[in-house]
């Protein structure tokens, strides 16, 4: 085995993969993907596996181009090819992972897509899965089979809020009392950024559908700026929901931070207002849904690669993620 990794990009995720590499002084290793008359493709490496570390990158969120299961399913066909060409070890790098949010049954008959997903992946021979900021991270772990890694942004807001936030009195609002967990962790960051306490609130939606928008709110946010984490912006309905609660409340700013935003839906008209400062994202998902206009204006995407190179590098020496994560 040589002593750098071998990376794939596949095309919908090619300029990430680029970045990523550059972090890693590399460059991607070749390959091929067809597209047939019928619709079905193939992708193959051009270059030898045989003993390999290979890590494949792709983000598996739908696009004009590719929906998320033309992605996925272009991805696994690919992650076999690897295994039969005689890869040494094959890590599918997913920064966004899709059918994160329907990880259990809420009605009767219902699928558990969570689970699915993972059989897919170690179906096609994957030894590992690395991914960012899943939506609840005990049932990721707990379906897939083969190794799992999972990679943090709270790292990146803190540093980034604490550069912008200056002395102003901070509290981190989570969107829902089942998000405490990851509210909890940003906010130790942040504080730690910050070099001062921070304080903690929670939106009640039980609370906030029995009266006024303050009503969703527990916790104190007047006269504060107020930091709303989640792991994901869909259609932005929760956001401004907890947004607009926070100023009913009497909060000086409300900004927002959240790994990956899809924005879809009417996520450009629901977010417009002054009710949000502003939105800060990672790059896992480019915000391509965005039209030019007010939440274009306000949004910060965060590039990830220099966060998924140093895990790719420690994964590659059998190295510890611990020290990354804590950083």
């Amino acid at each position: 085995m040589t002593n750098a990794p071998c990376l794939f990009a596949m095309q919908a995720s090619q300029a990430w993969g680029e970045a990523v590499a550059a972090q890693l002084g590399t460059q991607l290793s070749p390959h091929e993907e067809r597209v047939f008359d019928d619709g079905e493709h193939k992708a193959r490496p051009l270059a030898s596996v045989r003993g390999r570390d290979v890590f494949v990158l792709q983000s598996l969120h739908g696009d004009g181009t590719q929906s998320v299961n033309d992605k996925l399913l272009r991805l696994l066909f690919f992650l076999g090819a690897l295994k039969d060409a005689s890869a040494g070890t094959v890590t599918a790098v997913v920064p966004y992972l899709p059918y994160a949010r329907k990880d259990r049954k809420t009605k009767v008959r219902d699928p558990v897509t969570t689970r699915y997903v993972a059989a897919l992946f170690e179906s096609v021979g994957t030894d590992r899965v690395v991914t960012l900021d899943v939506h609840n991270l005990a049932a990721y772990q707990n379906a897939f089979r083969c190794r799992t890694e999972h990679l943090e942004a709270a790292g990146m807001f803190a540093r980034h809020f604490g550069t912008h936030l200056g002395e102003r009195a901070t509290v981190v609002v989570s969107p829902g009392a089942a998000d405490m967990k990851r509210t909890e962790q940003f906010r130790r960051r942040l504080s730690s950024a910050l070099r001062r306490p921070v304080g903690a609130a929670f939106a009640d939606e039980a609370r906030g559908g029995m009266g006024a928008d303050g009503d969703l709110i527990v916790g104190d946010v007047k006269g504060r700026c107020v930091v709303v984490i989640d792991d994901q912006i869909g259609s932005g309905a929760t956001l401004a929901r907890t947004a607009r609660a926070c100023r009913a409340l009497g909060a000086a700013e409300v900004h927002a931070a959240a790994t990956h935003g899809l924005f879809v839906g009417s996520a450009a008209d629901l977010l417009a207002d002054d009710a949000v400062d502003s939105i800060v994202v990672t790059d896992t998902v480019p915000p391509f849904r965005l039209p030019a206009g007010p939440v274009r204006d306000k949004l910060h995407v965060l590039p990830t690669a220099a966060l998924f190179a140093a895990a790719i590098s420690r994964l590659h020496a059998d190295a510890s993620l611990t020290e990354l994560l804590e950083g």
